[in-house]
């Protein structure tokens, strides 16, 4: 999969770097991200662009920490030759600086790291995972988040402060 990438007011760091390395560990528990005929776009932005997206394309009136905008069903991704035909773009991720910057804060992790979770997320939401179809899909998508996570050698990021 290629990614392209833009950041907008987000502190110096490697974002680039660290996008790329997220979406190999998602590719890496949603095969299907592999195929290098996907494109998708990763945008650093913040908290107000995010909350004009999320009132624009969901009706919701708040900024979020992501957001996702799938562009290929899921049975169209997971049938797609990967040796034939022009790119096609998987979709969009938004992340919201400051939203993610205070998660990061609270949850006592580094900002990368809670970008690289929200990263992950999103591929897996491109890639038509949904953890708001029911508890079983919330659970998968969980399991593959902490998996692609631990490839990057972070921690699973919904056992930590649970004694809280």
């Amino acid at each position: 999969m290629q990614i392209e990438i833009d950041i907008e007011e987000w502190p110096d760091g490697n974002w680039p770097d660290l996008a790329k390395r997220t979406a190999d560990a998602a590719a890496q528990v949603a095969p299907e991200l592999a195929n290098p005929r996907l494109v998708a776009s990763l945008l650093f932005t913040t908290d107000d662009v995010v909350h004009q997206l999320n009132r624009e394309w969901r009706g919701k009136d708040k900024p979020t920490n992501v957001l996702s905008f799938p562009m290929v069903e899921r049975t169209d991704l997971v049938h797609l030759d990967p040796d034939e035909g022009a790119p096609e773009m998987l979709g969009d991720i938004a992340l919201a600086h400051k939203t993610c910057a205070r998660e990061a804060r609270e949850k006592e992790i580094s900002l990368e790291d809670h970008a690289a979770h929200l990263i992950v997320h999103g591929m897996l939401h491109l890639a038509g995972y949904d953890h708001e179809t029911s508890d079983a899909d919330a659970e998968e998508m969980e399991a593959m988040e902490v998996k692609a996570l631990a490839l990057l050698g972070i921690a699973n990021p919904y056992t930590a402060h649970e004694t809280e």
